[in-house]
């Protein structure tokens, strides 16, 4: 039976609200735990907004950066606020996709043990894992990898292991060649997004973190972070909210869709980067999904701002980090990939007009 409207109208208000209600004490929380996260891991304000976006997003995370520059210590504080368990493994080019799920040893009695791995340890407390160097290792880890990030589960002795809650970080070594196998563009294409982690501009900043004490004792240091600022569980619910509840208009939504045609043929736009044969430089744009994780990540940002409505401003702010890795290019131009694809998304903003 039909409801009268005013009824409807009043059941929607209500959801409204609740919505509303909702949202306002998710971004309340999600700055404090930006600022948490701040107290510990200094000069890296973007970075932490950028991961703030992909935790609220729902999405993993590839992380590039020197070795010594806090990659592991900002996911252990990560994962201590949010609440969940936090777990770690090393990419090696022994390391089999076993190794994930369980570990197989001698007891102190000689006999065979099989131990719970670093996937099964937490079961679904696991909150955040850290796959370091995974270019180390061989590509069947890989694909263990991808269907966790895919599916949050893994089947280990005849039966399903879920993992509703997990947040995948992978860190790859750019520096090393040898004994190193790139990811293929399915398993890339998993990241939500690919970030960058320097060394702080700030000199004081730089000061702090070599002469200060606080900061060489790692664990000590997260002892600072307060615990279970957001949940897991609560996570899940707030993504949706937010998706369902920042909209954007069909003018911003063209131009979205402008910016997706462009990056696939960007010389049909007149878009040029000096240096460069723009006929040959791009083999391959992103994916539909690829698009939609970029809505993702602009309507979280759109909320961390305190907007319900999507501006241009939300997708640029994202599209370098979501969009980058998605943008495939001739092997030629590939040792000055960073540069070239700044560059030719630095002339998109500038030739693709915003509303």
């Amino acid at each position: 039976m039909l409801q009268a409207p005013s009824v409807v109208k009043g059941m929607s208000m209500r959801v409204v609200r609740e919505l509303d209600s909702t949202l306002s004490d998710a971004r309340a929380r999600a700055l404090r735990f930006e600022h948490e996260i701040g107290r510990v891991v200094l000069g890296q304000q973007r970075l932490i907004r950028l991961l703030t976006i992909a935790t609220f997003a729902r999405g993993h995370v590839l992380l590039e950066g020197d070795v010594g520059v806090g990659k592991t210590t900002l996911l252990r504080a990560m994962a201590r606020a949010i609440g969940g368990a936090f777990e770690r493994i090393e990419g090696t080019i022994d390391l089999m996709p076993s190794d994930l799920v369980y570990h197989a040893h001698l007891g102190e009695d000689g006999r065979p043990r099989i131990d719970p791995g670093p996937l099964l340890r937490q079961g679904e407390d696991l909150s955040v894992f850290f796959f370091n160097e995974i270019n180390r290792a061989r590509p069947q880890v890989h694909s263990l990898l991808l269907r966790l990030m895919a599916e949050r589960s893994v089947s280990a002795f005849n039966r399903e292991y879920r993992f509703p809650h997990v947040q995948v970080f992978a860190d790859r070594n750019r520096v090393e060649r040898e004994e190193t196998f790139e990811l293929p563009a399915a398993a890339r294409d998993r990241f939500l997004m690919e970030l960058q982690v320097g060394i702080p501009a700030d000199a004081g900043v730089r000061r702090s973190l070599v002469f200060d004490p606080r900061f060489h004792d790692v664990d000590m240091l997260l002892g600072e972070v307060e615990i279970g600022v957001l949940d897991p569980q609560w996570l899940e619910a707030v993504a949706r909210a937010i998706q369902a509840g920042v909209r954007g208009s069909e003018t911003l939504e063209a131009y979205t869709l402008a910016l997706w045609e462009a990056t696939r043929a960007p010389q049909r736009h007149g878009i040029t980067v000096e240096g460069v044969d723009m006929e040959r430089l791009v083999q391959g744009g992103a994916s539909p999904r690829g698009m939609s994780y970029l809505v993702r990540a602009a309507r979280v940002r759109a909320f961390l701002e305190g907007r319900d409505m999507l501006v241009p401003e939300d997708i640029r702010a994202v599209f370098p980090e979501v969009m980058a890795h998605r943008i495939f290019i001739d092997p030629v131009y590939e040792l000055r990939r960073e540069a070239i694809v700044g560059g030719l998304i630095a002339r998109l903003f500038e030739t693709v007009p915003a509303p």
